[in-house]
């Protein structure tokens, strides 16, 4: 399977979730945090850093778990800059808007 490379959005969505992680697990090591959520620590790390820009979404979630993150609040924080950003189908939902 070939993986298509990440756009600038998701590389920028994928740094700013990795700020949040790091912001909400404050002074816990990286090691009990990844440990609780039943993920390596390099998988942590990786998210934290931001080399793994699109991590799986049980991942996310049980990291969020551990660190007390309402998944809302996560999707929130790291979409925020996204705004500018369009759906590959906001064109058709418009126009099936006006047509209504």
């Amino acid at each position: 399977m070939v993986r298509l490379p990440l756009t600038p959005a998701e590389v920028a969505r994928g740094q700013r979730l990795g700020a949040l992680l790091r912001r909400a697990r404050g002074e816990r090591s990286m090691l009990e945090i990844a440990l609780d959520a039943r993920v390596s620590p390099e998988t942590l790390r990786k998210i934290e850093s931001g080399r793994v820009a699109t991590p799986a979404f049980p991942t996310i979630a049980a990291i969020a778990d551990v660190l007390g993150l309402s998944l809302d609040a996560v999707w929130a924080e790291i979409s925020q800059s996204d705004s500018g950003v369009r759906p590959a189908n906001a064109d058709h939902c418009a126009r099936e808007q006006l047509t209504a």
